[in-house]
C-alpha cells in the first residue's frame, strides 16, 4: 500500500508538472509539436551550460574533488576536444559531465547527476552520441529500484511524469529491442532514440533535455531526507548496483584509447571513490560510452544493431 508521504509527494509534482508543461517555461510547445527554443547546430555544450545555470537555481552548486583530479584530460590528437566537469550540491551527490567533440561530425555527451543516499531520488542520465548524420540517444531518470516490482516507488516518482514521456515519444522514434537486463534500469518515461541529424530534431532533444532536466530537479526540491539507516544503506546499494551495471556493459576503454594512449586510458577508466561515512561509491568517470562500441560508429562501421544491453 502506498505511505501517506509518497502520496504527498505523488501530488505536489502532479501539480509542479502540469504548471511545468501548461506554457510557464517548458522547453517544448505541446500544440504546435515545435520546440520553444533553438538549440545551437549540433552542440552538446549548450546543453551542459543549460544543466548547470539551471540546477544553480534549485541548490548551491560547488566543484567536486574530481574536478581538480580529472578536469584537465587531454586527447593525444589535436583534432579532439574533452571537456570534464564535476560539482556537488546539497541532495546532489555527484553532477559530473563528459563532452567530446571530434572530427567529422563525432560528439559524445556523458552527463548524469547521482543523489546523495538519503534521497531515494532516480539518477539523472543523459547519454548521447552522434557521428556523421546517425544520433543514439539515451535520457531518463534511471529509477533505483525495478518499477515493475516497487510499484510504490514507480507511482511515487513517474506516475506525475507520464504525459511528459508521452509527449517525446511521439516526437523521438523508439530506438530498437531492449533486454530484459536493461530495463531493468530504465524508468516508464526512458527515451532510448536513433535519428538521423537535422536542426529539427537536434531542437526536440534539446527540449526534451531541458524538460527531463527540471523535472529531475522538481523531484529533488520535494525530496524528503531520510533517516532510517537500513534505507539508506539500500539507496546507496541501488545506486552501486546501477554503476556495476554501468561498468559491466561499458566498453568505453577502447575509446579512451584511442583518445589518450593505452596507459592514461587505463588510468582514466579506472574506478574513482566518493568517500561516504560508510564505505565508498565506485563510478566510472567515463561510464557510458557503450553506445559508441556498441554500434561500431567510431571505426565507421555500419550501423546495424537491434539491441542495447
Amino acid at each position: 500500500m502506498e505511505s501517506a508521504s509518497s502520496t504527498a509527494f505523488s501530488l505536489a509534482l502532479r501539480r509542479s508538472s502540469a504548471a511545468e508543461l501548461g506554457g510557464g517555461g517548458g522547453g517544448f510547445a505541446r500544440r504546435t509539436g515545435r520546440p520553444r527554443v533553438r538549440a545551437s547546430a549540433l552542440s552538446y555544450r549548450q546543453f551542459v551550460q543549460f544543466a548547470l545555470d539551471e540546477t544553480a537555481l534549485h541548490t548551491r552548486v560547488a566543484p567536486s574533488p574530481l574536478q581538480e583530479r580529472f578536469g584537465s584530460m587531454k586527447p593525444l590528437d589535436d583534432k579532439t576536444e574533452i571537456e570534464l566537469l564535476s560539482y556537488e550540491a546539497p541532495k546532489i551527490r555527484l553532477l559530473r559531465s563528459l563532452s567530446i567533440q571530434g572530427s567529422k561530425g563525432l560528439q559524445v555527451l556523458d552527463f548524469a547527476m547521482f543523489p546523495e543516499p538519503e534521497y531515494d531520488l532516480p539518477i539523472f542520465c543523459a547519454n548521447f552520441f552522434t557521428a556523421a548524420e546517425t544520433n543514439i540517444v539515451v535520457l531518463d531518470l534511471n529509477p533505483l529500484y525495478d518499477v515493475v516490482k516497487h510499484k510504490e516507488y514507480k507511482d511515487k516518482y513517474y506516475e506525475g511524469l507520464m504525459s511528459l514521456g508521452l509527449n517525446y515519444a511521439e516526437l523521438l522514434p523508439w530506438g530498437g529491442k531492449l533486454t530484459g537486463e536493461s530495463l531493468r534500469f530504465f524508468s516508464p518515461i526512458v527515451i532510448w532514440t536513433r535519428f538521423k541529424s537535422s536542426q529539427h530534431m537536434h531542437d526536440v532533444l534539446y527540449s526534451a533535455f531541458m524538460d527531463y532536466l527540471k523535472a529531475w530537479l522538481g523531484l529533488m526540491d520535494l525530496g524528503i531526507r531520510e533517516t532510517d539507516a537500513s534505507r539508506i544503506i539500500a539507496n546507496r546499494e541501488a545506486q552501486h548496483r546501477y554503476l556495476t551495471w554501468r561498468a559491466e556493459k561499458d566498453p568505453g576503454y577502447e575509446v579512451l584509447k584511442r583518445l589518450f594512449g593505452e596507459t592514461r586510458a587505463k588510468v582514466e577508466m579506472s574506478l574513482t571513490a566518493i568517500p561516504t561515512s560508510t564505505s565508498p561509491l565506485h563510478i566510472r568517470i567515463c561510464s557510458y560510452l557503450s553506445l559508441v562500441m556498441k554500434h561500431r560508429m567510431w571505426s565507421g562501421a555500419s550501423y546495424s544493431t537491434e539491441s542495447i544491453h
